[in-house]
């Protein structure tokens, strides 16, 4: 659980550095992972001993759990290691050990790793709501009555999760990525804002933001290298639940969606906002 207890934070300390072993990270090296996690205002290394540097980054942010998720997430990324899975899986296997305590785990969704809490021992980790999202999507996006909206959204989700309204949940967490994604892609693309989005079909044409569809926005941002092509296919999922808005697609596809469905949703969205904090500029 979050935040981290002390003997914990030493030990990722210690196997993140990996000194003597085969995977030893020098200390511009630590700091420069801190800084493809997408930390605010990255630490630059100091000189002192490497593992004792790290962990004092990490209980000075000790009550920033996203930032603190995303260098675990990091670690364990394939895009992180030029023989990709191969080495991250053997990190993952190494901080979940160091994890197992605060019944946390990195997995993998769709080859995008993803913080989850282990309920029971044995079971499969399961994903919540993003932690410190309205603090997140404000260092991303500048309208400040779009994030009020999003943080809003956030809340009524939760509450229809909560009452096991899960239907209502899962189209919330579409309308999530959606609005995230539709705002930064109008905010930092000027000829998007100015001109519109191009016709899907390849017609010269443009159309207004409001007629975009979520693929769509999707396929955009994993265009302009912002969320990885897993985690592009993964967010895919919440667009395809989020159809469940038409009675009628329940009703065809005789799914009843429950908790875990939500929970299937949640982890994309991590995924989702984890890529655009290591890929987008803060503001």
């Amino acid at each position: 659980m979050f935040p981290l207890d002390a003997r914990t934070v030493g030990r990722l300390a210690e196997a993140i550095a990996d000194l003597g072993g085969p995977y030893e990270r020098r200390g511009y090296q630590l700091a420069e992972l801190l800084e493809r996690a997408g930390w605010a205002d990255p630490p630059e290394y100091d000189g002192s001993p490497r593992i004792g540097w790290l962990r004092e980054q990490l209980e000075e942010r000790a009550g920033n759990r996203a930032e603190i998720e995303r260098l675990l997430c990091r670690v364990c990324d394939p895009i992180e290691y030029d023989d990709g899975a191969v080495i991250a899986e053997q990190f993952q296997k190494t901080i979940n050990e160091k994890l197992a305590p605060e019944g946390l785990a990195v997995s993998y969704v769709s080859g995008r790793p993803v913080i989850g809490e282990i309920k029971r021992e044995g079971e499969q980790p399961s994903f919540a709501e993003p932690p410190d999202f309205g603090q997140r999507i404000a260092r991303l996006i500048a309208d400040e009555r779009t994030v009020d909206t999003l943080v809003r959204r956030l809340d009524e989700t939760r509450i229809c999760e909560s009452g096991g309204a899960y239907t209502m949940a899962v189209i919330g967490i579409g309308s999530l990525v959606e609005g995230m994604l539709l705002q930064l892609l109008v905010e930092r693309d000027e000829e998007l804002f100015s001109k519109g989005f191009q016709d899907a079909q390849g017609r010269n044409v443009r159309k207004s933001p409001d007629r975009v569809s979520l693929k769509e926005l999707i396929d955009i941002a994993h265009g302009k290298n912002w969320i990885q092509l897993d985690a592009a296919k993964f967010v895919d999922t919440v667009r395809d639940f989020r159809n469940f808005v038409h009675p009628r697609k329940e009703l065809s596809d005789r799914l009843r969606l429950d908790r875990d469905t939500v929970m299937m949703c949640w982890g994309p969205m991590n995924a989702l906002l984890n890529d655009l904090e290591e890929n987008v500029t803060p503001l």
